[in-house]
């Protein structure tokens, strides 16, 4: 009878959601509470349930579920609601993937440092892309592998058994207590996982994390298709695309805008490219280099997702090391870059560099002839050896029209990946998928790099896939027209608070390509003591976003993104992206990202009205 209840209200629910909640990419921070995410919105969900108000008016009320869709958003939180409801669950109990190998990978993950024994039995075939040998070998992962006839087969074990089913009707589990972790493959939509028993609820948090950070969760439309079916509506989506040609599209489109001839890869989310990467360059030096330390360089400041993401890799690796690259501010890119290198070269390790350029949030540009210098340079190990050369690995998305892996590209000399949110411009934020290519010099890493991205089945969708051969030919013009939009804006602000520190590209390096539409503003402050001071300026920063987003909210958005198609979004690093950085290496200033389509005068008249305030 509770099921019935419920998927009647999830009907109800379906026909009158808020549109957003199946197109946008990111949410609103004014409504979100990052320590309460999910719960904060199925506490109120659950309360329109028990007065069957599923109206639209009602649910557009809802706070923020996750500020980005890739961690998950209100269709993917309602599916596991009704999942756990309909089998007695908690629904922080029930997880779900875009990918169908990941959730097993998170909790081998946690036992693995964890010391514990696992188990991993499935019936009838493994999903293609799990690859026990690889797991074992380069992440480290320990675990028995058994196909078993049936789940009555099951029995006691000295660790966590995972059980996995591949099953495409969404939601049909059998929860036998001897299984902790029950994961329901689905050919389309992904995976779910269930957390089975109080004494695994320990996990939850790390399961979660491991979506935050190494894939996304089931997608918005695919989340969709799993509740219609779990209501027993037909797919609505009856469009029959073509795969391959929009694949062939995304890759001519990447190939044309980057100056590249090389194998282009597409992935989930920007952050899924960047794991696919990571784990192909650790799969390579195990090969080419054996028993060498393998060192990821990494701007402590840098997003929160790719500096969390490094240490995590190397949580779980002990011949992986990060080193801090101090990239911003006082600190030269290219200066700490040769002191590192010349640091790892007497050790005589792997080094991989993850830089952003510009950098994030501060938008600076290093010198870049001086920069492919000192990556080009032969350094020496302490025995006299001549030392591994670098990997250059460059998050371009803040600009990603500059071709720096062409074949006349400024570091065509040195072995240079580059990658990019699909996110932000590429697909002018209407999907999470990511992007990476490589020059000529590191084509060879590639097939490593699409092994593991095909391993955690962290490929692009079918639909992502096919909005970014939609979004990607308008890319470049999308860029120019919001960087005029920007620059515009930023000399306004000069103008009418000149006492403002920003930091934004310079006219000439526009002139070089490096257009970016996105500037972070140091708002000027007050006050007897640096403490005083810190805390008015980041008093002024709300104040300005507020007023914002209140006065223009059809335009002006509290939200982390940028490339958007239309408005200007408003964000603190400090609180958003850097949100796992070390707290003495956060920004507390606002970032501004604005588009190639929105009132510049009405925000520029607001913006004058927030300084004749203060």
């Amino acid at each position: 009878m509770k099921g019935n209840k419920v998927l009647h209200y999830i009907q109800g629910v379906l026909e009158n959601m808020p549109t957003d909640w199946l197109k946008l990419t990111t949410h609103r921070l004014d409504i979100y509470n990052e320590q309460l995410a999910k719960t904060q919105f199925l506490e109120q969900f659950e309360k329109l349930y028990k007065d069957s108000d599923s109206e639209t008016a009602a649910l557009s009320e809802l706070p923020t579920a996750f500020d980005y869709i890739r961690l998950g958003h209100p269709l993917s939180s309602i599916l596991e609601w009704s999942i756990a409801k309909m089998h007695n669950l908690k629904p922080e109990n029930v997880i779900s993937f875009s990918s169908r190998t990941v959730p097993v990978l998170a909790v081998l993950r946690k036992n693995l440092l964890d010391h514990k024994n696992t188990q991993v039995l499935y019936t009838g075939e493994l999903p293609d892309a799990f690859d026990a040998e690889v797991l074992k070998q380069v992440y480290g992962y320990k675990f028995d592998l058994k196909q078993v006839e049936n789940i009555e087969e099951v029995s006691e074990f000295d660790g966590s058994t995972i059980f996995i089913s591949q099953e495409d009707e969404i939601g049909k589990v059998d929860l036998n207590p001897t299984i902790d972790f029950f994961v329901q493959v689905h050919s389309q939509f992904g995976s779910i996982l269930l957390v089975n028993g109080e004494q695994n609820e320990r996990y939850i948090s790390e399961i979660q994390h491991v979506r935050r950070r190494e894939t996304i969760a089931m997608t918005p439309a695919n989340s969709f298709a799993a509740l219609q079916q779990l209501t027993g509506k037909p797919s609505s989506d009856h469009k029959q695309r073509d795969v391959a040609k929009n694949k062939a599209r995304v890759v001519e489109s990447i190939r044309k805008i980057n100056g590249t001839n090389t194998k282009a890869l597409a992935a989930s989310s920007g952050l899924s490219m960047q794991y696919a990467i990571m784990m192909g360059l650790v799969h390579e030096a195990l090969e080419r280099h054996k028993g060498k330390g393998i060192r990821f360089i990494v701007p402590p400041n840098c997003y929160g997702g790719t500096n969390d993401q490094a240490r995590r890799v190397a949580a779980c690796l002990d011949n992986v090391e990060v080193v801090d690259l101090l990239v911003d501010g006082e600190h030269d890119m290219v200066q700490s870059i040769d002191t590192v290198l010349d640091r790892i070269a007497s050790q005589d390790a792997v080094p991989y560099i993850i830089a952003e350029i510009p950098t994030n949030p501060r938008v600076e540009v290093p010198d870049l002839q001086k920069l492919r210098d000192v990556l080009s340079k032969e350094r020496k190990t302490a025995a006299g050896e001549v030392a591994i050369d670098p990997v250059f690995i460059l998050d371009q998305t803040f600009c990603p029209n500059v071709q720096f892996a062409s074949e006349e590209g400024i570091l065509s000399t040195v072995r240079t990946i580059s990658y990019v949110s699909g996110s932000k411009f590429p697909s002018g934020g209407k999907v999470t998928a990511g992007y990476c290519v490589a020059n000529t010099k590191a084509e060879a890493l590639l097939e490593k790099i699409e092994k593991h991205l095909i391993l955690c089945d962290n490929e692009a969708t079918d639909l992502q896939m096919e909005i970014l051969a939609e979004q990607l030919p308008s890319m470049n013009q999308r860029i120019a027209d919001a960087y005029k939009n920007t620059r515009d804006y930023v000399n306004f602000i000069k103008e009418v608070l000149p006492a403002a520190k920003i930091n934004f590209v310079s006219e000439e390096l526009a002139q070089e390509g490096f257009t970016p539409s996105v500037f972070s503003l140091d708002l000027p402050t007050k006050g007897d003591t640096d403490a005083e001071r810190e805390a008015y300026k980041r008093e002024l920063n709300l104040k300005l976003i507020n007023l914002m987003i209140e006065e223009i909210p059809h335009e002006s958005k509290y939200c982390v993104s940028y490339g958007q198609l239309k408005g200007c979004y408003w964000t603190i690093p400090a609180t958003s992206t850097q949100g796992t950085t070390k707290e003495d290496d956060k920004d507390y200033i606002a970032r501004v990202a604005l588009s190639p389509d929105m009132d510049l005068e009405l925000h520029k008249k607001v913006f004058l009205d927030f300084v004749e305030q203060i």
